[in-house]
């Protein structure tokens, strides 16, 4: 039974109306000004009536979080059984470029400075490389 829209608002009642445009705010259903606005409303609000008069226009559920119905088809494809490196293999060498790029310049930063040390960056770089060369090689064959 839905609430009778007479009754007195509570300050809990504001507050959670208060909330909930946030986050229709947030979500870009409506503009900061307009939460400004409906702000002073809801907090001017004495009835549940005048409550609800705020929010009337805008859902009370966020429609992307509703599941798909069974008649119509999801427009993304849910991944089930690929690796991290099919996922987010782009990611995962770029991140690998850029740890391995850090360590060959502080490398030659020394190197340049007279302090010649072993290329230790090689077993950063090396073992980190030829693993993910192996499950990129590997992971689009067994598809």
């Amino acid at each position: 039974m839905p609430p009778n829209p007479d009754i007195r608002a509570s300050d809990a009642d504001r507050d959670r109306v208060a909330e909930l445009l946030r986050e229709h705010c947030a979500q870009g259903r409506i503009t900061v000004d307009e939460l400004n606005e409906r702000l002073e409303t809801v907090y001017a609000s004495r009835t549940l009536g005048q409550l609800q008069e705020v929010t009337a226009d805008l859902p009370e559920e966020d429609l992307y979080e509703l599941p798909v119905p069974a008649s119509q088809r999801a427009t993304v494809e849910p991944v089930r059984g690929r690796g991290v490196l099919e996922r987010r293999g782009r990611e995962v060498w770029a991140t690998w470029a850029v740890v391995s790029a850090v360590n060959l310049g502080i490398w030659l930063i020394l190197a340049v400075t007279g302090t010649m040390v072993y290329p230790w960056w090689i077993w950063v770089a090396g073992p980190w490389g030829a693993v993910l060369l192996i499950g990129t090689v590997l992971g689009t064959r067994r598809r």
